[in-house]
């Protein structure tokens, strides 16, 4: 009997291709097998295989986890002529509305409805697209002469980006460009921060709170021990 079972075990090893070392139910135990049903003992799979511990992308070598200015510059621009035909659009329908209210609904007063949203359309993507474009280029050459990624860059490229928009204003027009860029990138910065900033608020309230009760404590034990 003892033979037999070994037989027939070897005939279904053989059969499902299994014919070196099994793994029993207690070497796959440890596997997690989520929307999986269970692995048949028989199967000649080694279950090391089914862990996957390693990162699932392969990125070439020296390159970042996180993207750059350079790879983001592509999507703010698109994102910024996309958003500024909108807005133009809805912008020179309100317009075209305004402009054609005593006319009566005919074609003249469409076509003319259509030429306002049209133009506004193009005159905002072409603004929003140009400040986008000034403002990724700036940032890629601060970046690539600084060494360095972080909220610096943001707030020098967004300064320089206005202040070079508004030169043909003169000195004036510079300064308000200047502040204008400081303004926006500064709120996006502080915005970007502020969990860490909240979380940095509250860690030095406890320790204030921390030194106070030490300080409590040792004031105390003076009192009490002169």
């Amino acid at each position: 009997m003892e033979g037999g079972g070994n037989s027939k075990g070897t005939g279904l090893g053989g059969l499902f291709g299994a014919g070196g070392l099994g793994y029993s139910h207690a070497d796959l135990a440890g596997v997690p097998l989520t929307g999986m049903s269970p692995l048949s003992p028989y199967l000649n799979l080694d279950p090391k295989y089914l862990v996957q511990d390693t990162d699932e992308f392969i990125l070439p070598t020296g390159a970042n986890k996180t993207r750059g200015r350079f790879e983001l510059a592509f999507f703010t621009i698109g994102g910024c002529c996309m958003t500024g035909a909108a807005f133009g659009a809805l912008n020179g329908l309100r317009l075209g509305l305004k402009e054609t209210q005593n006319m009566a609904w005919s074609k003249p007063r469409n076509v003319q409805i259509l030429n306002m949203v049209t133009r506004q359309g193009a005159l905002w993507a072409n603004t929003l697209g140009s400040l986008a474009l000034l403002y990724s280029a700036f940032g890629v050459i601060i970046e690539k002469t600084r060494g360095a990624e972080d909220d610096l860059n943001t707030i020098a490229a967004g300064t320089l980006t206005g202040m070079l928009y508004k030169s043909t204003g003169g000195a004036r027009g510079l300064a308000r460009g200047g502040i204008a860029g400081l303004t926006l990138t500064g709120l996006y910065a502080l915005y970007n921060n502020w969990e860490h900033m909240k979380g940095s608020l509250a860690r030095q309230s406890l320790y204030s709170q921390i030194a106070r009760r030490i300080l409590d404590v040792s004031r105390s034990h003076a009192l009490k021990h002169p």
